[in-house]
């Protein structure tokens, strides 16, 4: 139990204040469906710590750093410009058609890829040699990080503009993918 226990406490305090928690409110911004998205982050993330716990050494050894880490920038780079495109339409149409669950799986899936997190899931595994304990422990410091930014930005909406938020979001992206590409 203190292999779950561990992961959780590692993982939720890492999560705090990160990206991904900032794209779960950006999620429930446009869609309003915090259901869904909660359980898109829940499969997203089992998804991403398996492959962390179990591939995690495997990965590194194929995939240079230098790859990842232009992938990782484009990535965020292109959903802050999606964010900005998509506050100027007139609202007639989703950008996504994908809709909540399925985004919500898509964009935390890759934000997670590379991520402090998924790294730490990583080594984790490494030192408890239980990668389904950590896979265990870890989804559940996210989906408890990020489940309070669903569950309580969904208030926060109703109080500061969905407008504003889209824009400090795409600010906020981007500039995480300028800080992943010169490595700040």
């Amino acid at each position: 139990m203190s292999v779950v226990l561990n992961s959780f406490i590692l993982v939720f305090l890492s999560e705090m204040g990160d990206k991904t928690q900032l794209l779960a409110l950006v999620l429930v911004s446009k869609f309003r469906k915090p259901v869904p998205i909660l359980f898109g982050i829940f499969l997203a993330t089992v998804l991403n710590h398996a492959l962390a716990s179990y591939f995690g050494k495997l990965i590194s050894n194929y995939i240079s750093h230098d790859v990842l880490k232009w992938f990782l920038a484009g990535t965020f780079i292109f959903f802050g410009i999606w964010l900005l495109k998509s506050d100027q339409e007139d609202g007639s149409e989703n950008p996504f058609s994908w809709g909540p669950f399925w985004t919500t799986v898509v964009t935390f899936f890759f934000a997670e890829m590379g991520d402090k997190t998924q790294l730490a899931t990583a080594a984790i595994a490494a030192k408890y040699v239980d990668p389904l304990l950590v896979t265990i422990g870890t989804t559940l410091g996210m989906m408890g990080a990020d489940g309070l930014a669903v569950v309580f930005g969904n208030n926060f909406l109703k109080k500061v503009s969905i407008k504003l938020v889209n824009k400090l979001a795409c600010i906020l992206f981007i500039l995480f993918g300028l800080g992943i590409f010169f490595g700040y």
